[in-house]
């Protein structure tokens, strides 16, 4: 990426920045955030709460 690109990058979002109200910006960044634990390890730990449902839901019904 040049320089040119960078800085032609850069005013754009600070423009994005300046023209998008407060709370649509808000919105933006909470659909985007993810949580602290598939930020760390992946989906390991969903995969793990999936299985533990289900065993539990398995041991429940039957």
């Amino acid at each position: 990426m040049s320089f040119k690109d960078w800085i032609q990058y850069l005013l754009g979002r600070i423009i994005w920045y300046m023209e998008t109200p407060k709370e649509q910006r808000k919105e933006v960044k909470q659909s985007q955030k993810e949580s602290w634990s598939v930020r760390w390890f992946g989906l390991i730990p969903l995969s793990i709460k999936m299985y533990v449902h289900k065993q539990r839901s398995r041991i429940r019904g039957g």
